[in-house]
């Protein structure tokens, strides 16, 4: 029998992004959205794709993707998010995948783009992928109980990467890098309070420069010019003002 796919969505408030990242997704037997608080017209503008939702609300990135893999009727389940699109080329390969591997999930590699730019050296230190493990069988990925860069536990075995490339819309200026900057070291502060374990203003002035480096030369960011840079530096920044917001706000 060949293995039946569904694609899943989580989706927050993405009126504007939503229809370009669902029409790329027909290939699959089922899409699945979730609708995480969302007060647009992200579900009308959906529904012209799908009938499979699942509302709600939660303050845990790792516990609204747990309900929408759990809603996901497919033997093999395909991640993505809203600003994210499947290529033919990536339709065609998962297709063929699935059909073919005895593996249980597998990363998929991906193109990032800052407005009309793309950007494909310097990502990493939690701002940014360069490949995802979007691709798995039902059953085998869980993701953890974190508000942001939620870890993920494995229960199968890795498969090799797709050669196929997901586009993702990452930013749309320098603007809304800053701000997902700022977003994302706020949810961080929030898990770190709620852990305990805020670190030390040390460790954290060590990880800006490794992560930086990291970026901008491990992983040749110094190759993109001035976005290559601001990825480097935001890098480095992340964990420092996740600890500093820890440490001196309160919520």
């Amino acid at each position: 029998m060949t293995p039946r796919l569904s694609a899943l969505v989580v989706a927050h408030n993405e009126e504007a992004r939503i229809a370009a990242c669902l029409e790329r997704l027909a290939f699959a037997d089922e899409i699945v959205v979730v609708l995480d608080r969302c007060t647009d017209r992200t579900r009308e503008i959906a529904g012209s794709y799908t009938d499979r939702f699942l509302e709600g609300a939660w303050t845990v990135e790792g516990d609204r993707r747990n309900a929408g893999i759990a809603a996901c009727r497919g033997d093999w389940v395909l991640e993505v998010d809203a600003d994210e699109r499947v290529t033919p080329e990536l339709a065609e390969e998962v297709r063929r995948l699935i059909a073919t591997t005895d593996a249980d999930w597998h990363e998929i590699p991906v193109d990032n783009y800052i407005g009309d730019r793309l950007v494909r050296h310097g990502w990493g230190g939690s701002f940014g992928k360069a490949a995802y493990p979007g691709l798995f069988r039902r059953g085998v990925k869980r993701w953890g109980p974190q508000r942001v860069h939620p870890s993920l536990e494995w229960s199968g075995r890795k498969g090799t990467m797709l050669t196929a490339r997901l586009e993702h819309r990452v930013d749309r200026n320098i603007s809304d890098m800053i701000r997902r900057l700022d977003a994302y070291s706020t949810a961080r502060a929030q898990d770190l309070r709620d852990s305990g374990r805020v670190g030390t203003l040390p460790g954290n002035l060590r990880r800006l420069v490794s992560r930086f480096l990291k970026c901008y030369v491990l992983r040749r960011g110094y190759r993109e010019g001035g976005h290559g840079l601001l990825i480097a530096l935001c890098a480095g920044l992340y964990p420092l003002l996740s600890h500093l917001k820890a440490r001196l706000e309160t919520d």
